[in-house]
């Protein structure tokens, strides 16, 4: 399936957050559909560089397993996802180009500028979004990602998932934040809009932590903090060392009952025109081991549009944050 981060359009939260949604809508005319693309990169925490077991919670695929067929091309990657949610729309659409498999700029520059020119010249295609480390940003690749913004819009994600270098330990993510807030400079200095990813429920991490987390990614003026935000609720995939964890007891997943008010929190305590691409995340079922709530997201996305409601939940409510 194509995984769609942002949110369904019917989707009433939106009077409360910004979404991705809304900012399509504001920016573009209209909602813009995601199809995952699948360059064929690996990572340097899994090719022997930095390490060769990836992070500790990533699956197999990288964290690319809703994406299109790596051994097709990029054309072909983004018909073959245009069929699968062109049942979605009621007219024809546009799309955003997500190379979200692995580490999507840890190649050569000329493989680089092949996969993402053939992405973003295709006439369907409005926005190129490119999911990095923000240790994999060498000057020629930022370059290469701003002339291309001079086509269409571009939007790199960093992987920061926390603030804490306990936690990035455990995670094995091996690089230090100093390392995100260079990306994260040079990449605005580019011109470049920049997604950031955050993990919340990861092992050890009180509430406190998180929201020190959310709190660091909002300081700042507009200008140098990131643009938008990704919320990506712990889960616990098959086969990864994670789950080993997990399955001998040394950690517990969030009920959805803790993660409501985890997540109105966070959202209360963001810029108002920071965009919020993504709220909950969904793995696939067939390597989902927890929580297993999360699996439909429907019934999900529900239970929060209540919350928020009943709670008055609104963004930036709580900014700058305490």
């Amino acid at each position: 399936m194509v995984h769609l981060t942002d949110l369904p359009q019917d989707f009433t939260i939106e009077l409360t957050m910004y979404t991705l949604n809304d900012y399509c809508r504001e920016t573009f005319g209209e909602k813009l559909y995601k199809i995952s693309l699948n360059g064929g990169f690996t990572c340097p925490n899994r090719d022997g560089t930095l390490g060769s077991r990836g992070c500790i919670f990533c699956s197999a695929g990288g964290s690319g397993d809703f994406t299109e067929d790596p051994h097709a091309s990029i054309t072909a990657q983004i018909e073959a996802g245009k069929k699968k949610v062109e049942k979605k729309m009621k007219s024809g659409g546009h799309y955003i180009a997500y190379f979200q498999a692995y580490t999507n700029t840890y190649a050569p520059i000329e493989k680089l500028e092949e996969l993402f020119t053939a992405a973003i010249s295709h006439p369907d295609v409005r926005v190129l979004s490119v999911a990095t480390r923000p240790d994999c940003l060498p000057e020629e690749t930022i370059a290469l990602l701003a002339r291309l913004n001079r086509i269409k819009p571009v939007w790199v994600e960093l992987g920061l998932q926390t603030i804490h270098e306990e936690s990035a330990r455990y995670i094995r993510r091996r690089y230090p934040l100093a390392v995100y807030e260079d990306a994260l400079r040079r990449l605005k200095e580019a011109g470049l809009t920049v997604i950031t990813h955050v993990i919340l429920g990861l092992p050890g991490e009180t509430r406190e932590d998180m929201l020190e987390t959310i709190k660091y990614l909002t300081k700042g003026i507009k200008d140098t903090r990131t643009d938008g935000i990704k919320l990506q609720l712990l889960h616990v995939l098959r086969n990864t060392d994670l789950a080993e964890d997990y399955l001998a007891g040394h950690f517990s997943v969030m009920t959805l009952e803790e993660y409501l008010p985890l997540l109105a929190d966070c959202i209360r305590r963001l810029p108002p025109d920071m965009v919020v691409h993504r709220i909950t995340g969904d793995g696939p079922k067939s390597l989902l081991l927890a929580p297993l709530w999360t699996g439909n997201k429907r019934q999900v996305l529900n239970a929060i549009t209540r919350y928020f409601k009943e709670e008055h939940v609104q963004q930036g409510e709580l900014f700058p944050a305490d």
